[in-house]
């Protein structure tokens, strides 16, 4: 378990290229546990290359990534849920034509703890283990109001629906950092005031550290606790909203220079 006051994530000089293209250039930074940390910078700056990183999609030229101590960089990405880390992706990845519960059942799937072996011969360890990713499921989709649509496939849904079911499905695999990719794309004005709130409420309620992509300023600056700036894949600024607003930098990357 992390020790008190250490970061639960560290991002060490973390580099990437693509193509002789520099996407990430020695970024470095800390999460810490039970922190909402927003991530932003204009496009291009790096952002989604990192989450790819953190996932395991994408490889690290150089640099480290640590959870709690441990390097990600040996993991392949099936195996980052074991971990303890789950995402969503600014691009809905769900399973179009299954049911919400199914996909929601899934993504408690992804950490199942009775093993290929033990649900293969149906033991009484996979027995327990199915009822309880159940009772986890049905609980995030009664939080996450999708109760009266739980059977319905999800490309029945509004969209704004859709995203709760993918931020469900990442629920249930029991993360402890939550990569959340572009959360408020696509909604309307009231359902992002919605979305600060639940993101806050799940943080607290099930001891979350939430990792916040996000270009709805307004969003990041409302729910985080700390912010992190890129640019050009550097590091830029670290701090609260309240600094972020008033440092140089970020004005002129990615906030706009003052009239």
């Amino acid at each position: 378990m992390t020790a008190p006051g250490e970061p639960l994530l560290r991002v060490r000089d973390v580099s990437v290229r693509f193509d002789g293209i520099v996407a990430l250039d020695g970024v470095s930074f800390d999460v810490r546990p039970g922190e909402i940390c927003g991530l932003i910078g204009p496009n291009g700056a790096g952002k989604t290359t990192l989450f790819n990183c953190l996932s395991r999609l994408y490889e690290v030229e150089k640099g480290a990534i640590e959870l709690d101590g441990r390097s990600l960089l040996p993991h392949r990405p099936h195996a980052i849920a074991r971990l303890g880390i789950a995402r969503t992706f600014q691009n809905l990845a769900l399973f179009a034509t299954m049911t919400v519960r199914d996909n929601v059942l899934a993504g408690g799937h992804a950490r199942a703890r009775g093993g290929f072996l033990a649900s293969a011969l149906r033991t009484r360890l996979a027995g327990r283990e199915e009822l309880r990713l159940r009772d986890r499921a049905e609980r995030l989709i009664d939080e996450l109001r999708l109760a009266d649509v739980a059977d319905r496939p999800v490309a029945a849904l509004p969209f704004a629906a859709r995203k709760r079911v993918e931020l469900a499905r990442a629920l249930a695999s029991e993360p402890r950092l939550l990569l959340l990719d572009e959360p408020a794309g696509g909604l309307e004005h009231d359902e992002v005031d919605d979305l600060r709130e639940l993101i806050r409420s799940l943080r607290d309620r099930l001891d979350l550290t939430i990792l916040l992509v996000e270009h709805h300023l307004g969003l990041v600056m409302r729910v985080s606790d700390r912010i992190v700036a890129l640019d050009f894949g550097r590091t830029i600024a670290t701090g609260t909203p309240a600094e972020m607003r008033q440092h140089p930098e970020v004005i002129r990357s990615y906030l706009g220079a003052p009239a």
